[in-house]
């Protein structure tokens, strides 16, 4: 696959507007309260399924810095048959495959798994954020997006 079509700074510069008003409701499921880590764990799972190398990337990074285990984010991927994930955490990800992956709309099972773990408010939120992280998505696969890098740390004397 060749490079990046359009980068990240790019699509910033070229439609600051657009990315100000995605950035602003990709605020608003962490500002109603639901935990930054369930929510670095649907970004990155809903990055997975559509192939956003720059999503994966950016919120792994997102995910180490809040101090998520390595070991839990590299099981994501086969999070039902990994046993690191709680009954919260595996709802929210079921209901993010759901929202992500349409065509098979959302089971009876799934939005009863999600009920039970989420009060109807949280699921508006949690929702949302499956939305907004699909939106980056689209941007981020359509334009190729080059992942961020790992920053170097410096060794401290």
């Amino acid at each position: 696959m060749s490079h990046a079509r359009k980068d990240y700074p790019d699509f910033r510069a070229l439609a600051p507007d657009i990315y100000e008003r995605v950035a602003a409701l990709s605020q608003l499921a962490g500002n109603a309260g639901l935990e930054k880590e369930l929510l670095e764990l649907v970004k990155i799972r809903a990055s997975q399924i559509n192939g956003c190398a720059f999503c994966v990337q950016f919120h792994l990074f997102e995910a180490e810095r809040l101090g998520m285990s390595i070991d839990k984010l590299n099981l994501l991927v086969v999070w039902r048959e990994a046993p690191q994930f709680s009954a919260r955490e595996r709802a929210a990800l079921a209901w993010t495959e759901a929202l992500t992956l349409l065509p098979n709309g959302v089971s009876d099972e799934v939005y009863g798994q999600a009920s039970a773990q989420f009060s109807e408010k949280e699921l508006v939120y949690l929702s949302s954020a499956v939305a907004v992280i699909n939106v980056w998505n689209r941007f981020g696969v359509a334009f190729r997006w080059t992942p961020p890098a790992r920053q170097a740390t410096r060794a401290t004397s």
